[in-house]
Formats: C-alpha cells, sequence, structure tokens
C-alpha cells in the first residue's frame, strides 16, 4: 500500500484490505476530537469523482448489505451529512424506503428522534420523516456511514431508536471499516446489552495507526493553498426545471417510487444544462445534505458531455495543503445559507479546480441573496461558466393545531390549521397600525391589534344580546347546515375561515350531529384581504379530503370583500394545484346579498361579534408575517392564554345549540322553501358602499365597513370616523352605540340604508388626527 503525505510526513499508517487505497485517503482536519480525515475517493463529497465510479460503488455496498439481509425487508437511514447521497444508492439498490439524518431547521416538520455524532465538528442529527409510522415499520434497520472509525455515532443511533421501538436486527453498512479491535467488540457488547443483533458490512477492512504527537503537529500545520482565481465567469441560473412535485432528498423519506421519479427530473435537466456546457470539463457540485439528486444528474450529464466528476460543499473544517499525495489541495470557503439547527457557520468546496463548467445544484431553501453574494460569486473566480440549478425544496405539510395545546375549543370541536404564534410579539397600538397600513407602510395582516379588554357594563351587554338572539341565530344555523348537507353531499368538510367564521362552523357541526347523526370534519383556514387564501392549508386539505367536499364557511358578509378574495384565491389555488375546490362561500348571515348559501339576510346582531378571542376559542386573528413564519408554514396565529378567565368560547355554543331542539320544526319548514327560492347574489351591498364611498368624501371602499358585525370590528379594531345607523335598527345597535360612544365616534341616523349600520375607518389617518386620549377627532 503506497503511503500518501500524511502518512510519510507524520507516520501514519493506513494498513489492511488491498482496495482501500481504491477507496481513502488520509487527510487532515481542524477538529480536537480527531486530527485525521479519511477522504474517499468514490462518495462525491471532498474528491471530484466520476458519478458513474460513485453510483457503483454505492449500488456494490447495496448488493454488499442485500446478501446478509437474506429477504428480509429493510429501512434504509442515511447519515448527514457525509453519507446522505451513498444511503440512497444503498436504498435504490435494496430498492427499500430511505431517510437519512439532518441538521437542517425544518419548521413544519416534527423530530421523530436524535442522536449524536461524538468526533464531528457538529454533533447532532435529527430525524424527521413525514410519515411518523416510518420508523415504527417491522424492518431490518439499515445504517449508512462513508466510513466506521468507532462505531459510536452509530451505536448512539440504535440506542435512541431502540428506545422508542426495539428491533431485532440492525445491520451498519460503511465504506470502509477502520474501527480497532476493542471498538468491535463494544459493539457486540452493547447488542447483546439491547438484546438485539448488529450485522457490520463494509467493502473494505483495516486499521489506522498515528504516533501519539500526531494531533499536536496536525494542529500545528498551517497548510499551503494555490491561488485559483481568476477574471468572473458567466452565472446561468435554472429554476423551473425540476418539477414540484418530485423529492429532492431523503431528508423527510424517500422511496422506491421517488426514485424512478427523481431520475426522470435528472434526466430532463441533464438535457439542458448539456446544450450550455460546452467546455472540456464539467464539475457538478452539490450542497451539503443535497448529494443524490445531483449524483443523478452527473450520471445523465456524463452521458451526453465528456469529463464530468461529482463533489459537494461541505461544513467539515479540512486542512487544505497544495503538495503531491496530499488529498485535499484547495477550497473554497464561504457561508452558509441554510438554516441549520447548530446555526451559520463557514462552508467550503474542496477541490473545485478551475473547471470550465460548474454546475452547482441548490435547493430553494437555500436560494436567497446570501448564495448569490457568497458561493455563486466565489465559483465565478474559478470557472468560466457557473450554471446553478435550483431544486423545489420538498417540505412535510404541518399538522393542524387542536386545544388544549392551541386554542380554548375541545380537540374534537376544530383543527387549526394554522402556526402558533403566541410567543411572537405582533400586537401594536391602534392608532399606530392605523397609520402603518393607511400609509402602506404595512399590510393590516402584518401584526395584531391589542386585544380589546370588555368591562362589566360591556360584558352584561353580550350576555343580554346572546340571550334575545340565541334561538335566532340557531335558526339560521340550521338552514345553512341544511342547505349545504342538501346540496354539497351528505359529509361535506367544513372549513371556517378563521376566526369570525370557526364559531359558525363549529356550531354547523354539531347541527349535522343532532340532526343527522353526521361528524362533520371541520378547520379553520385563514384567508387575508389583497393575499389571499392559505395555500398550504388548501394542500393539506386536498390530501386529507376531497376537495370538492371542502365547504368555506364565514360568520356574515359586509359588502363582500372576502368573497370576492375567496373566489379569486381558490381559482389560483385550483390552477396551481389541479384540485377542484369550490369558491363558494357559506355564511350565518348575509346582508349584503353577496353568496347564494345561508342562514339569513338580516343585518342582526351575532353576539360573536362583540367579543374578539374570548368568544372564538382565545384565538387571535391571523397573521400573514414572513419575517416570524417559514415557507411550507401555515399562516399564523396567538392563542391567549392569559384571558382564560374571560373566555366564553364554549358558552356561545352550548347557548346557541341549547337551542337547536326549539327551532328544529321551523328550520325544517323553512330550508327548503330556502332551497327552493332564487338566491342569486344581487351584490346589493356593495352599491350601497360605492355609494357611501362617494357621499362622504371617503375615496376608498375598503374604509367602508358594513353590518352590525363590521362596523364592531371597526370600533374595536381600527381607528373609526363615524359610524351610520339605520332608524329602526334598535336593540341589535346597543353594543355599537357603547362603543361609539366610548372611541368618541358619532353614530348618525341615515335613512335608506341596506344595513343596519356601517362603520367607517377614519380616512388618511395620521395619528394626529386622533386626541391626545386616544379618541377619534371628526374633521
Amino acid at each position: 500500500m503506497t503511503p500518501g503525505w500524511v502518512e510519510a510526513e507524520f507516520g501514519v499508517e493506513l494498513s489492511g484490505d488491498a482496495r482501500l487505497p481504491e477507496l481513502v485517503r488520509v487527510g487532515l482536519r481542524r477538529n480536537p476530537r480527531r486530527a485525521h480525515l479519511l477522504v474517499s475517493t468514490v462518495l462525491g463529497k471532498h474528491w471530484p469523482a466520476d458519478p458513474r465510479a460513485v453510483h457503483a460503488t454505492g449500488s456494490e455496498l447495496g448488493r454488499a448489505v442485500r446478501s446478509v439481509l437474506a429477504g428480509e425487508p429493510a429501512l434504509v437511514l442515511g447519515f448527514a451529512e457525509t453519507a446522505t447521497g451513498l444511503g440512497h444508492c444503498v436504498a435504490e439498490a435494496l430498492e427499500a424506503d430511505y431517510l437519512h439524518s439532518t441538521r437542517r431547521t425544518v419548521a413544519t416538520a416534527t423530530a421523530a428522534a436524535g442522536f449524536a455524532e461524538e468526533h464531528s465538528h457538529a454533533t447532532d442529527h435529527r430525524l424527521l420523516p413525514e410519515d411518523p409510522g416510518l420508523l415504527g415499520h417491522q424492518a431490518v434497520l439499515v445504517l449508512v456511514d462513508d466510513e466506521l472509525s468507532t462505531g459510536r455515532t452509530a451505536m448512539n443511533t440504535i440506542a435512541a431508536l431502540h428506545a422508542q421501538r426495539p428491533r431485532p436486527r440492525y445491520v451498519l453498512a460503511a465504506l470502509v471499516d477502520l474501527r480497532p479491535a476493542a471498538d468491535r467488540t463494544a459493539l457486540q457488547r452493547f447488542a447483546a446489552g439491547l438484546g438485539t443483533r448488529v450485522d457490520v458490512v463494509a467493502l473494505a477492512d483495516g486499521a489506522l495507526a498515528a504516533p501519539s504527537d500526531f494531533p499536536a503537529r496536525a494542529s500545528a500545520l498551517a497548510g499551503a493553498e494555490p491561488l485559483l482565481d481568476g477574471p468572473p465567469g458567466e452565472v446561468h441560473t435554472y429554476r423551473d426545471l425540476w418539477p414540484d412535485g418530485v423529492r429532492e432528498s431523503g431528508r423527510h423519506g424517500f422511496a422506491p417510487t421517488d426514485v424512478a421519479a427523481a431520475r426522470l427530473a435528472a434526466k430532463a435537466v441533464a438535457a439542458e444544462l448539456a446544450q450550455h456546457c460546452s467546455g472540456a470539463d464539467v464539475l457538478v457540485l452539490g450542497t451539503e445534505e443535497l448529494m443524490f439528486a445531483p449524483l443523478l444528474v452527473a450520471l445523465e450529464l456524463a452521458e451526453l458531455r465528456p469529463a464530468v466528476r461529482l463533489s459537494s460543499t461541505t461544513r467539515s473544517p479540512v486542512v487544505v495543503h497544495d503538495v503531491a499525495g496530499y488529498p485535499v489541495r484547495d477550497a473554497v470557503r464561504f457561508d452558509s445559507t441554510d438554516k441549520a439547527a447548530d446555526g451559520a457557520g463557514a462552508r467550503f468546496a474542496y477541490n473545485a479546480g478551475t473547471p470550465a463548467d460548474l454546475v452547482l445544484v441548490v435547493d430553494a431553501d437555500a436560494d436567497h441573496p446570501a448564495l448569490w453574494s457568497g458561493l455563486v460569486e466565489r465559483l465565478r473566480r474559478r470557472a468560466k461558466r457557473v450554471h446553478v440549478v435550483v431544486l423545489p425544496t420538498h417540505r412535510p405539510l404541518p399538522a393542524p393545531l387542536r386545544g388544549p395545546a392551541f386554542g380554548s375549543y375541545p380537540a374534537d370541536e376544530v383543527g387549526w390549521l394554522l402556526t402558533d404564534l403566541s410567543d411572537v410579539a405582533l400586537e401594536a397600538p391602534t392608532e399606530e397600525r392605523e397609520e402603518a397600513i393607511q400609509s402602506g407602510g404595512a399590510h393590516y395582516a402584518e401584526s395584531l391589534p391589542v386585544e380589546y379588554q370588555p368591562d362589566a357594563e360591556y360584558q352584561a351587554l353580550y350576555v343580554r344580546a346572546l340571550e334575545e338572539a340565541a334561538e335566532r341565530i340557531a335558526h339560521a344555523v340550521g338552514v345553512v347546515t341544511e342547505l349545504v348537507l342538501a346540496e354539497r353531499g351528505p359529509a361535506p368538510v367544513l372549513a371556517s375561515l378563521a376566526r369570525a367564521g370557526t364559531p359558525v362552523g363549529a356550531l354547523m357541526r354539531r347541527w349535522a350531529r343532532l340532526a343527522h347523526g353526521v361528524d362533520l370534519p371541520h378547520y379553520a383556514v385563514s384567508i387575508v384581504r389583497g393575499r389571499g387564501i392559505d395555500e398550504v392549508a388548501l394542500r393539506w386539505l386536498a390530501e386529507h379530503h376531497d376537495p370538492a367536499s371542502v365547504v368555506f364557511v364565514d360568520g356574515w358578509t359586509g359588502k363582500g370583500a372576502i368573497a370576492r378574495e375567496l373566489a379569486t384565491a381558490v381559482a389560483g389555488v385550483n390552477s396551481a394545484l389541479g384540485t377542484g375546490f369550490s369558491a363558494e362561500l357559506t355564511v350565518l348571515a348575509d346582508p349584503g346579498a353577496c353568496v347564494r348559501t345561508f342562514g339569513t339576510r338580516d343585518d342582526f346582531l351575532v353576539p360573536s361579534a362583540c367579543l374578539n378571542s374570548t368568544v372564538s376559542g382565545l384565538v387571535s386573528r391571523t397573521v400573514l408575517n414572513w419575517d416570524v413564519l417559514a415557507p411550507g408554514q401555515f399562516h399564523g396565529a396567538k392563542f391567549y392564554r392569559d384571558l382564560t378567565a374571560a373566555d366564553v368560547s364554549t358558552g356561545f355554543l352550548n347557548a346557541v345549540s341549547g337551542r337547536f331542539g326549539d327551532v328544529a320544526d321551523a328550520v325544517a319548514a323553512a330550508w327548503p322553501a330556502a332551497a327552493a327560492a332564487d338566491r342569486t347574489p344581487t351584490w346589493a351591498g356593495w352599491r350601497d358602499v360605492e355609494r357611501i364611498s362617494e357621499q362622504f368624501g371617503i375615496g376608498d371602499v375598503t374604509l367602508v365597513k358594513p353590518g352590525v358585525g363590521e362596523t364592531t370590528r371597526v370600533l374595536l379594531r381600527r381607528v373609526p370616523w363615524r359610524v351610520l345607523a339605520r332608524a329602526d335598527a334598535g336593540g341589535d345597535l346597543a353594543h355599537v352605540r357603547l362603543l361609539a360612544e366610548r372611541r368618541g365616534v358619532p353614530v348618525e341616523e341615515v335613512p335608506g340604508l341596506a344595513y343596519a349600520c356601517v362603520g367607517l375607518i377614519h380616512p388618511r389617518y395620521t395619528r394626529g388626527a386622533s386626541g391626545a386620549d386616544g379618541r377619534a377627532v371628526l374633521s
């Protein structure tokens, strides 16, 4: 075995199978835990290699594993970051499901397990399978690493997973096994202690011995790097070559069917790249854990272009030394761009050289300005042409939130398709929010108003209003639910628009259960005016239910802005996802004549409009702010646990559903007549709003909020200017008059209103438009 530079310089001895030098070379790392690094020549990581050799070697290891499995089913686990691609190759050879560990933070994923890699510079690994049952499958667990030096990482992994679900057998697979005899014995004792069996498969066996002063001498080596940077080359970007539905890695699981889809995607990517890679050599560069997709691209490209090699960026701090016989002779340093669980840090691309064409493969989570100003800019100094291929990032869909962990409703009442932002400071004073919204400096959904806390007088008004309106609401709930059951099938899925729609959705669910013995699924989703409905929530619904069965539910209509927003947003989602959601909105009350499925078109006080979170499960209105949300997450909201003492959410539902029996006969007579009637929306309310906007010189219909519910929201959340009231509105406006008095807002009776009342937000608002006490000033 011909010694390399490290062996000759430091007296290190690598001995064992004759195949060892074909698979690894000895390098140096800046790591106090272990001074040496085994640089694989067939992994496509630190050492650029022919992708065909990389794939062939990984497949060979897979066949060796198959021989010891003797037909038993297997689940393959690869270790980040170095062995993610190798694990893919082993799983492909076994036609088995695959998962690799990760150090990346994924906001929508839940960790199934974690473990430590003791000798590594980055020790923490997490397992984030999209299918929580993947690790519970009855299969031999095959753990794949590039090398076995002590076996401790594998033992840590087995210990963590065995504690969750004991298995009778594990297999460790690596390119090389250099464990000392003591570590081999320790592994067998460890397995016996767990009552399991652990087999080891490697392509080459050996040992590494070093003098006692080796770590100190290695750490003192300064290293020498060549100057390879030249004038900046061209940059070409490819963002739409890899299909959205094809997984790019095994971070969340990878099935044999995913391999077939990835191969087809890689073939298309390579065909496009081949037309633009005109140089004598091509380097395909993967990025950290993203190794298999670049390997597949490189395999296909090698069929179309000469001299294609494969390597990958890494977080390993390797000593670079430009001398003959040393395996790492140049480096590109750059700052990380993905969200790692252990934070940002330095990253490296080794032995990149100066290729004519360099293909950098990243996923969308790493595609932001720091990538382009950092790594891409550095690579431009090495290659004549840099081709940046951005693959879509597959993210698991988040899970619904349920009470009591989120919201005060019982778990079976509603699933909140929202992200919990309870610990994020989002509230701002009403006047400050209004000025920012009207100046265009912020969108209303980026922050929250300070939650209004009613005093005893206002709370008593709510109780009285609920007593008076409970039967009327129960009747409307019964009518609208019967219409939905008759027209949308026997088992629709209720998707209430958080949060005003959520109590209505919960009441509709209760009616269906009482009247028909049907348990309707009920979820709360977010829709934001001007931004659309939460596409992630609709993706979740489409994955778990028939989109055609989903019924969107809200409390009431004002001028119909949300009905219009829903129609536009759902059409866009259906086009993007190929789904068949109905854009029709179902409401309890439709005073604006904006929808065709409603319980009533009367504009009356729905007492839940009097309060905020304390009648809606203690949940805030929804938030869409990308400073606090990550891609792939649902829109956000807060759970106000501190308001539990004031919560009347379940009490409201009980008060209304307690009257279902009283209205059952009336509903049975009313809903068939409603079904037979012409319910075509006339949008009369919208025309009224346009007239009011012009009459009062507002010039913006978004500042005109018609109906009792919307007027209440203006008085609770915005800076009100005027309230217009219909003379015959009577007791339905008692709470509006009380709130208006407290905000210093005039209530003007206006004849001919289509609504019981209309709230006007202060036009062209600045904080100078309110007095020192925060009350509105009439201009």
